[in-house]
């Protein structure tokens, strides 16, 4: 279901895919910097996660500012949680890469401003940019140290962007509950030499259900 999300004065598109029954819960998924929410393995994802009973609601947001990423993805938060036609009892916000910084960096906003955030129950982050391809030195962690909804982390082992040694220290660190699941020999865009997209997706999507699957069992 294709439906346009107002957002100052104009709107982004966003694409509804529904379960056969009716969903408890659901995930709001956005892209990276580049491309929209018709990424493939975005597709792929909420294809997956609606034909298993999740709701999905993806959104294209384009603009490289993170701040102004940040402000869409509350946008859509906001028009889920009171939307009439999906009474839902929880989200789970996820991303690829820049769009799983935009969905840490809300989750942290809403901590700090909000009391009552247990809507959103937990994060998941596909090739999280923890830094730029050889800037090792310049972690983008700040936002992950701040969260306490637990996290999904799916990243390839050979991410240019995402140095495993790295994240697992970042991860040491985190007071959230959390899981890394690597993809081995994935790079950034989860490209894995001799396996084809379609099989990494399968790997991908397998991993995000059922992480999803545990979380919301331990919740209720």
């Amino acid at each position: 279901v294709k439906v346009k999300i107002p957002f100052g004065n104009k709107y982004l598109d966003a694409i509804f895919s529904l379960p056969e029954e009716k969903s408890t819960y659901g995930v709001i998924l956005t892209h990276g910097a580049g491309g929209d929410m018709n990424f493939p393995h975005l597709v792929s994802l909420a294809a997956y996660l609606a034909s298993h009973g999740v709701l999905c609601l993806r959104f294209t947001c384009k603009g490289l500012n993170i701040a102004y990423r940040t402000k869409a993805f509350k946008t859509v938060v906001e028009y889920l949680k009171l939307s009439g036609d999906y009474k839902l009892s929880g989200i789970f916000l996820a991303g690829r890469s820049m769009g799983s910084r935009a969905a840490a960096s809300l989750i942290r906003q809403i901590s700090q401003e909000d009391d009552d955030d247990s809507f959103i129950q937990g994060l998941v982050c596909l090739s999280y940019p923890l830094h730029q391809p050889k800037l090792q030195s310049k972690l983008r962690d700040e936002d992950l140290l701040f969260i306490r909804c637990p996290v999904l982390f799916v990243s390839g082992s050979a991410d240019e962007m995402c140095e495993k040694q790295l994240l697992e220290g970042v991860a040491s660190k985190m007071k959230a509950p959390k899981k890394i699941h690597w993809i081995d020999k994935a790079n950034h865009g989860m490209v894995v030499k001799g396996r084809t997209t379609n099989d990494v997706m399968e790997e991908i999507n397998a991993q995000v259900f059922s992480w999803l699957r545990e979380t919301v069992e331990r919740e209720y």
